[in-house]
């Protein structure tokens, strides 16, 4: 269609279309993907707890787990660093073995104990199956990049069921600084789509009730930035230290599947130790408990370290619903001290810790409003923005580039 023909307002009509139909099928594909893993991740979590002895065997479904990813999933092990890598640098497409690779790998994960999430899967499901459409559609590589992005708003907006967020999270994780403004109807549709596709499905979302606040005033504000500023360097001392432990690992242990063995071992003997189960697998019973009542302390730093260890020695799954963990224990421990309810901080640290550590605050913001409601966005807002001024230009994601640096001033070192 020659597009000089068309009346000016109408001229992006071509590319909205196109945009329509394959975000829909990106949709489909990723919300039906979301859809299985979820109720797998379910049942496996089910079993776990009806037989605790299933986290005597973690180490062996870690070495299992290694093993297959060593002989059959090269090629697709950097996961989510791999899709934001393709994204800036498109080279071939992304293999659709990474798919049932991390569905696989991350359900073991949770059926047998270890601390990890699930965000990481349905990111890489999503974005696997949405590229194998570049060549159904002969996309340019120009396109692909935006089909990838796609894919990513798909994968987090379904397992999640936060649509607004997840589309602004595809755009958002790719650099610090820079958001990609021509792919924003492509995401937006996506993760919408693939929201309600999910929800079709029959699955589920948590419910977190927040139900107390705070009034707007001079000390909240404060309080919230100096939480905000605290839930920064948590999200910051948890990426940090989990590519410490992947890289010691890795230069250590020269064959990959031992690896998840000891990191089993550890889980395991952990678990035993503390004699509880509390800060294994996703975890949300506690993250509802955060909003109800005064929890212990050190709940946030287990659940940091025994995901560290977790993910640090190459167990499959993802970071952020561990982050949610973290940052609405932490939230809880800190409201008795800047003297403000323990649901409000909880429901602030859930995503503000996410924040900091994905470089992602505008996403993590309207995630807290799609959570907990409007009433929120305001110190969701101020405590998402200071938790990313505070975490450093190093995230979870290895592959985030720096599209520009957090604050001006003289040019610091490296974070």
């Amino acid at each position: 269609m020659n597009l000089s023909s068309l009346p000016p307002p109408l001229r992006p009509l071509p590319y909205a279309l196109k945009w329509c139909l394959i975000a829909a099928l990106v949709a489909l594909l990723s919300g039906s993907a979301s859809a299985l893993f979820l109720f797998s991740l379910e049942l496996a979590t089910r079993t776990r707890e009806a037989h605790p002895w299933l986290l005597w065997l973690l180490p062996l479904a870690g070495f299992a787990v290694g093993w297959i990813y060593l002989h059959t999933g090269r090629s697709v092990e950097a996961g989510n660093n791999l899709l934001i890598d393709e994204i800036h640098d498109p080279a071939k497409v992304v293999p659709l073995r990474m798919a049932p690779l991390v569905l696989m790998g991350t359900v073991v994960s949770h059926l047998f104990g270890a601390s990890v999430g699930r965000e990481g899967t349905a990111v890489q499901m999503g974005g696997a199956l949405a590229d194998q459409l570049t060549h159904v559609f002969r996309l340019r590589p120009e396109d692909r990049r935006i089909l990838l992005m796609a894919g990513i708003s798909a994968g987090f907006s379904s397992v999640f069921g936060t649509p607004m967020a997840g589309a602004l999270f595809g755009l958002e994780v790719l650099a610090i600084g820079r958001m990609r403004y021509d792919a924003i109807f492509p995401c937006f549709v996506a993760a919408i789509v693939a929201d309600q596709v999910g929800l079709l499905w029959g699955v589920h979302h948590t419910h977190y009730v927040m139900a107390a606040s705070a009034p707007v005033t001079p000390w909240t504000l404060a309080a919230v930035m100096l939480a905000g500023l605290v839930f920064g360097l948590a999200g910051m001392l948890f990426a940090r230290t989990t590519h410490a432990l992947s890289a010691f690992m890795k230069k250590q242990v020269g064959y990959a599947p031992l690896r998840p063995l000891i990191g089993g071992i550890v889980v395991a003997l952990a678990v035993w130790a503390c004699g509880s189960h509390r800060y294994i697998g996703l975890g949300i019973d506690v993250i509802v408990e955060a909003f109800q009542h005064p929890l212990a302390p050190w709940d946030f730093l287990a659940k940091g370290v025994f995901t560290v260890i977790s993910l640090g020695t190459g167990f499959k799954g993802g970071e952020v619903t561990p982050l949610f963990y973290i940052g609405a224990t932490l939230g809880n421990a800190l409201a008795p001290v800047l003297q403000l309810p323990f649901p409000l901080l909880a429901a602030l640290g859930f995503v503000a810790v996410f924040a900091g550590a994905a470089n992602t605050p505008l996403a993590s913001t309207v995630m807290a409003i799609e959570l907990f409601g409007a009433g929120i966005g305001p110190f969701a807002a101020l405590a998402c923005v200071v938790s990313y001024l505070f975490s450093g230009h190093t995230g979870i994601y290895k592959a985030q580039r720096l599209g520009q640096a957090k604050q001006h001033g003289p040019r610091l070192p490296p974070s």
